[in-house]
């Protein structure tokens, strides 16, 4: 039976974690059907997976928490469709601190039906011309959107159906050499709410994950250009998403940035007991810091302007360098 090794936190660990701020010496050994188990002896391949310091995204170190700001271009959204203008938004949130942009024309929300190609194009490209002085990320499913994303600014292509739902894409990511986020889903927007099921759900989205960068690495996509993201929310219940993030630091075994999007999401609501998505900002940043916890990279978040002052506090707080002074 294949083991899986999740890196425990540890402030005065041996190792550091992807090269970032997070240090481990122990891992939680994982074996389906069986209890959680410690351990200290890593096989040599996975420890170089994990030590190994991510490469940058959009001339952005990985060697610190990094906030992408949401820029939705649609009227649907299920937080905040529709309610602002994309191009002043996002010059908002970079001014909020946000560190890249990630520009969405097609709503994949639960129950969400798709755009087509031609309305999705003309729905970001203006907004990504208009903010190309940004690092900027096309949030899209489909060939055509993104080369139509990457012809007018866009440096990274952000595909939450991780080569699923278009297998061209891949071709059009390695041909342009640039990075893409990988995301898992378990079916299309319209039905993926329906009755999700898992094994388990930590190691089937690991597999899910690894076999997805597999097929991109055949496709000529370096894995040095490659983010993860498990897809809170798509496809899961509340229990699955709860079990994603309890030991998410499993996923730096794949040697990838870790991309998380959970802000405002419907789990948060019903935890934190917030049924409006807009009040839903203090669960986001409750659950952002205990993935940042655990070294996950990048942060896909509505409220960038809230996110990074409570990422400066726990970076403060948890500053052990300066611990003493």
């Amino acid at each position: 039976m294949s083991l899986y090794y999740r890196p425990l936190p540890d402030p005065y660990g041996r190792h550091r974690l992807a090269g970032g701020w997070i240090r481990f010496s122990q891992v939680e050994v994982l074996e389906r059907g069986q209890l959680p188990r410690l351990g200290t002896d890593i096989p040599p391949d996975l420890l170089e997976r994990l030590t190994a310091p991510r490469s940058g995204v959009l001339d952005l170190s990985m060697d610190r928490p990094r906030v992408m700001g949401i820029v939705n271009a649609t009227p649907d959204s299920f937080s905040d469709g529709g309610t602002y203008d994309p191009v002043q938004w996002g010059r908002q949130l970079m001014q909020d601190g946000a560190d890249l942009l990630d520009i969405g024309g097609e709503s994949t929300r639960p129950g969400a039906a798709e755009v087509p190609v031609a309305e999705e194009i003309g729905r970001i490209v203006p907004v990504i011309r208009a903010l190309a002085d940004a690092p900027l990320s096309v949030d899209t499913r489909k060939t055509a959107v993104a080369r139509a994303a990457l012809a007018a600014g866009a440096g990274l292509i952000n595909d939450v159906s991780g080569f699923d739902f278009d297998p061209a894409l891949a071709s059009l990511t390695a041909e342009a050499k640039v990075p893409v986020c990988l995301m898992h889903a378990q079916g299309l927007p319209e039905t993926m709410q329906d009755d999700p099921r898992y094994d388990d759900v930590l190691l089937d989205v690991y597999d899910a994950l690894e076999a997805r960068i597999r097929r991109a690495e055949a496709a000529g996509i370096a894995r040095n250009r490659i983010l993860v993201d498990p897809g809170i929310g798509f496809g899961k219940t509340q229990a699955h998403n709860l079990a994603i993030l309890r030991r998410i630091s499993l996923y730096h075994g794949l040697g990838c940035a870790i991309l998380l999007g959970v802000s405002r999401k419907r789990f948060i609501g019903a935890v934190g007991g917030a049924q409006d998505p807009a009040d839903r900002s203090p669960g986001t940043l409750a659950v952002t810091l205990a993935a940042v916890a655990q070294g996950v990279q990048i942060h896909r978040v509505h409220d960038v302007r809230g996110l990074v002052q409570g990422l400066r506090l726990w970076q403060a707080v948890n500053d052990n360098e300066k611990a003493g002074t």
